[in-house]
């Protein structure tokens, strides 16, 4: 990234907030540590202050600090990054972010090395030379089975991605310089949103292949998961169809994304803090080659930049109308 580069790497949140302490009118901070690499940080925040909108994107799938040691164990390492990464999703974060003044929250890491979208326990254990997870601290998920776990292990036309076993040092490394602070660091800052505002949006921002023509309806160029109800008030997720309707782009509910680890981890309704996960069509900002910045950059840009706009404002007006006791009304 450019302007929402930092030049400090810290490994702890009390380190981060030290550097937020002294920014003055904007926060940008580095957190967590990539195993491997010195000095280059998990994750990168840009958080106005004091915030001007209730808003934060998070994009945890755009990462392309790749280690030396991550290429080399790789079978295919160019084709399976590209197809693991949602592609440059965060030039249009930061674009929107820049725009709108909402807080932006990048992860640095690769998924390769690392999902932040799965749970920690979420592992193929056969991986790392083990028949079995130890079933008193693991239960991996159906993904996990499937090959998208916490670390990814094969994909469709490309198989498996690895030449060799991992380390369980090296899992565990992970798990404490990556993950544990990236998801830290989101749950605070929400935290802080809501603190402000009343109520705070997660906006989980991926990309994805372009899907398929269904009954002669358009293909979804927009797809928006709320966990099926669980991890955002109604009213957002109407004024959000809304505005994809008014601009005729065409969006699909839940299917076939409906949302990850991160909004069950961090969506809390009731609380005040909802989430969307949002995924962008790949063929609408990238170039025919779907690998480098296309001619639907800008036009994708501003789309998603007049969205926020429109979700900030709901949030706050909801805010407003809920007492502090009414969030359990409220998210019915």
């Amino acid at each position: 990234m450019t302007d929402f580069d930092t030049c400090a790497v810290t490994l702890h949140l009390s380190a981060m907030r030290q550097t937020m302490a002294g920014e003055g009118d904007s926060q940008r901070i580095a957190g967590g540590l990539i195993p491997g690499s010195p000095g280059v940080p998990a994750f990168s925040l840009f958080a106005p202050a004091p915030s001007a909108i209730p808003v934060l994107i998070a994009v945890p799938h755009a990462g392309r600090a790749y280690t030396g040691s991550l290429l080399e164990r790789m079978r295919n390492p160019a084709s399976a990054a590209l197809k693991l990464e949602d592609r440059y999703v965060d030039r249009l974060a930061e674009c929107v972010a820049r725009a709108t003044g909402a807080t932006l929250l990048v992860a640095n890491a690769p998924r390769a090395m690392v999902d932040l979208n799965r749970a920690a326990d979420d592992v193929d254990w056969e991986m790392f030379g083990r028949k079995d997870a130890d079933p008193g601290c693991y239960s991996p998920s159906r993904r996990s089975r499937s090959g998208l776990g916490l670390i990814p292990r094969r994909l469709p036309g490309i198989g498996e991605l690895w030449k060799r076993r991992h380390e369980e040092a090296d899992l565990a490394a992970l798990i404490a310089g990556v993950h544990e602070p990236y998801h830290v660091c989101l749950a605070e800052t929400l935290a802080a949103l809501r603190e402000r505002w009343g109520a705070a949006l997660l906006l989980d921002l991926h990309s994805m292949p372009s899907l398929v023509l269904r009954g002669g309806q358009p293909a979804p160029e927009f797809v928006l998961g709320d966990r099926f109800g669980a991890s955002c008030h109604g009213g957002l997720v109407a004024a959000a169809f809304a505005f994809f309707a008014e601009t005729r782009r065409p969006a699909a509910h839940n299917r076939p994304y409906a949302g990850g680890y991160v909004l069950e981890r961090h969506a809390a309704p009731a609380k005040g803090i909802h989430a969307l996960q949002i995924e962008v069509d790949r063929a609408s900002y990238l170039d025919s080659h779907l690998t480098e910045l296309g001619r639907g950059f800008a036009q994708t840009t501003a789309l998603l930049t007049d969205l926020v706009r429109r979700l900030a404002a709901q949030v706050a007006e909801l805010a407003q109308g809920s007492a502090a006791g009414d969030w359990a009304e409220a998210a019915e």
